[in-house]
């Protein structure tokens, strides 16, 4: 006779062998029978049944189920959606009672009563009258004055922007009207040496607005960790290259609450994920990410300016999970033909589980009156770090964003920012990987002869020299951008692009002082960008387009690796038959797959003798120039009739490439001084003769 628990497990068991798990075939097709019909009769349940193997009472359980979960699943979407109008409703109460105390003047006492409504009323006609009348204004003086009146300097907002004064004549026409006397001065305070101030002046958060910002960065991170661990058929891969690709229709049943429900023709969406290995912990890199000084320095070719508005949560002692910060940040293109984005978003890390964070980006609303709205918006992007038993980490990364272009893209680049390729995750993961490696290169404490060329004597003049190189880069990479604070004149000449210039008055350590004058113009070449970079890496090649060399070779004094790859160093070069042997030419070169960059910049050899001792480099002045190199965004064609098959074989992304050619010429010591056209001229034609050497070199004339 059995025990009552023997009883019990047998129980049990039998219970156990009652329960049946659907194979994946059986819930497909009653998934597809039920988009179909949720509520199939008799006869389809006993057909399904016959076809899948199961019971009608089994069949029948299931489609009860099923909408069941479906009715629980929309219900819990419409309770997110009121949760959100809930929320949005309540803050404009509170914003409207905050108003409805300061309609009047202190001295006059609160409102009360329906008199205070009606105090509103008023002073919302009146503010509405003013706002017309302060437009009239505005358009009457730009007839008078050339340009719109936002342009213009205010008091009380002041303005960083650098330009060319051209009150006394224009460029743009195949001659400068006014004649060769012509001085062109510098708009007051314009500087793009020191770092240029917010668009807009914040102003205080209020609790309520950091628990909204809390519960939205929350939302954020949710979304992010299903688009970074979740695959088909939310994302897809490219049929062309292999790159995942966001399924639009996939992403909107997901989250239905994120999909805008008015659609704007002018707005684009850029959708990409990418993964990869870097050379650096997770702790480190979290770090650098959470840090915008950091931040910037780690992404200078794609980070023009990075600010941290308010710290809302300092996260963890000791650590930055739960870290929540309200940032902004402007990102770039290396030409000035593609205008820069500009983001104002909450920024959210957490460690998810022991060696393991994810960092959340997503735009977060501020719009106030007078404050800057920003035509970019970042949907929850960010990236998951995971540590690696070697000390490495694998970090996925996710770009997510909406952009309204008001301004067309030039065609040299529209399908490079078109395809996601100049803004997404692949070009963020590819630049975080290559200077990760830089980063393990400095710290190496071992001297080698061979990549130091004999010529730096230890460990802390390589570091050191690694650190002038660096600033020479960022400097050069924040001197040609489209940035808000910087406005380029268009001169007439080279194709239909122009050679565009700018004024910078620079009085920071580290920068000439004086008045500098920046030049530079894009080209499109028939020739894959790593042919391109490769033959602007080769020193033997440097009088075929070193306008400035007189035709003289090079011989390369010092060598710094930067990384595995041959084309990241850093070289201190000597023109051989130069007339001044003190004068060395700092260059820095480094590829990776989004594109390449040379930038090199003349260095007196003093200067430089301090540098590789291992003394301090910050003060010694840099004044870059260089090409940046990146692939059109086209698909090869093999068509270029000037490109050689070995040329073409050798292509990555694209079958061409976009070079733009960037000079600094120093027009005076004196920060007061005026520009004159002479300068202007020799910059013009610099580049223009630069361009044609390099075509020429590249036999490729007539592109």
């Amino acid at each position: 006779m059995e025990s009552g628990e023997d009883q019990d497990m047998n129980d049990s068991q039998r219970k156990k062998k009652r329960y049946h798990r659907h194979t994946a075939r059986q819930i497909q097709e009653l998934e597809r029978m039920f988009k179909e019909c949720p509520h199939p009769d008799e006869k389809q349940r006993m057909q399904l049944s016959r076809d899948l193997g199961l019971q009608p009472r089994q069949i029948k359980f299931w489609f009860q189920n099923r909408r069941t979960q479906m009715k629980a699943q929309t219900e819990r979407n419409d309770n997110c959606v009121l949760r959100s109008e809930n929320d949005k409703i309540r803050c404009e109460n509170i914003a409207i009672r905050e108003a409805l105390k300061n309609i009047v003047c202190p001295s006059c006492g609160p409102p009360g009563g329906e008199d205070g409504y009606f105090d509103e009323q008023k002073l919302r006609m009146e503010n509405t009258r003013l706002k017309e009348e302060l437009d009239r204004v505005s358009s009457i003086a730009a007839k008078y004055i050339g340009r719109p009146i936002s342009q213009l300097p205010h008091h009380g907002h002041p303005m960083h922007a650098s330009s060319l004064d051209l009150s006394m004549g224009s460029f743009g026409g195949h001659e400068i009207v006014g004649g060769p006397s012509l001085d062109l001065d510098l708009l007051p305070g314009s500087s793009t040496c020191n770092l240029p101030t917010l668009p807009f002046q914040t102003t205080g958060i209020t609790d309520m607005d950091k628990s909204l910002m809390a519960k939205f960065s929350t939302n954020a991170m949710d979304e992010l960790l299903i688009l970074l661990q979740t695959d088909e058929p939310l994302w897809l891969k490219s049929p062309v290259d292999g790159r995942d690709i966001l399924n639009l229709e996939t992403y909107e049943r997901t989250f239905p609450t994120r999909v805008n429900h008015i659609k704007n023709p002018n707005i684009r969406t850029e959708a990409s994920r990418s993964s990869s290995v870097v050379i650096m912990n997770g702790v480190a890199l979290v770090d650098m990410l959470m840090d915008p000084n950091k931040w910037w320095e780690l992404f200078p070719t794609i980070v023009s300016k990075a600010r941290i508005i308010e710290v809302l949560v300092s996260g963890m002692v000791g650590s930055r999970s739960g870290s929540l910060q309200l940032m902004y940040e402007e990102l770039q293109v290396l030409s000035p033909l593609v205008s820069a984005r500009e983001f104002y978003f909450l920024r959210y890390c957490q460690q998810i589980e022991p060696g393991s964070w994810a960092i959340a980006d997503v735009s977060y609303d501020l719009t106030r009156e007078n404050q800057f709205v920003s035509n970019s918006r970042r949907l929850p992007s960010g990236c998951l770090i995971q540590d690696m038993p070697n000390g490495y980490s694998k970090v996925t990364w996710v770009e997510h964003v909406e952009v309204e272009e008001k301004t067309p893209t030039h065609r040299f680049y529209r399908d490079l920012v078109n395809s996601g390729l100049a803004f997404g995750a692949e070009r963020w993961l590819a630049t975080l990987q290559r200077m990760c490696e830089r980063f393990a290169c400095s710290l190496v404490s071992e001297t080698s002869t061979r990549d130091l060329g004999g010529a730096i004597p230890s460990p802390e003049g390589r570091r050191s020299m690694m650190k002038l190189a660096q600033r020479m880069v960022n400097s050069f990479c924040g001197s040609i951008s489209a940035s808000s604070n910087q406005r380029w004149t268009t001169l007439s000449g080279l194709n239909d692009v122009g050679v565009r210039v700018m004024v910078q008055k620079c009085t920071d350590p580290g920068q000439p002082n004086g008045v500098v004058l920046s030049a530079a113009t894009s080209v499109w070449l028939p020739i894959s960008s790593k042919n391109v970079f490769n033959f602007f890496k080769d020193e033997r090649n440097r009088a075929q387009w070193d306008v400035l060399s007189n035709g003289d070779s090079v011989q390369e004094v010092a060598h710094i690796a930067n990384g595995p790859h041959t084309g990241n160093c850093i070289s201190v070069l000597r023109a051989l038959n130069a007339s001044h042997n003190n004068m060395l030419i700092l260059q820095e070169s480094c590829t990776d797959s989004s594109g390449s960059l040379v930038v090199y910049a003349p260095v007196d050899l003093p200067a430089i003798s301090i540098a590789m001792s291992g003394e301090d480099p910050s003060y010694i002045p840099l004044l870059p120039s260089g090409f940046i190199i990146t692939p059109d965004g086209q698909p090869d064609q093999g068509n270029c009739a000037s490109t050689s098959s070995g040329m073409r074989s050798m292509g990555g992304v694209g079958g061409g490439s976009l070079i733009t050619v960037a000079f600094q010429i120093l027009v005076s010591s004196f920060p007061s001084a005026k520009l004159n056209l002479e300068s202007v001229n020799t910059v013009n034609n610099l580049i223009s003769t630069t361009v044609q050497q390099i075509k020429a070199a590249l036999n490729c004339p007539g592109s």
